[in-house]
């Protein structure tokens, strides 16, 4: 296995692993919504209000159908 493929593996999960437990955390959904997006913020900066919204939403959204 390349370095370059161990490096994105163990960025994946750890990503999942962020993403699970902001989202098992005993908090609301507006809550969880709002963790998302202060950490896609903090992530990439660039990114405009509609589509950080959007994402927040999708992760939300992904992660519950994952998990529940």
């Amino acid at each position: 296995m390349k370095p370059i493929h161990i490096v994105l593996t163990l960025t994946a999960i750890a990503a999942a692993g962020a993403v699970a437990g902001i989202l098992l955390a005993p908090r609301r959904g507006k809550e969880t919504r709002e963790n998302i997006k202060d950490f896609l913020r903090s992530h990439y900066p660039g990114l405009r209000t509609r589509r950080l919204e959007a994402l927040a939403d999708q992760i939300a959204r992904e992660a519950r159908e994952e998990l529940g």
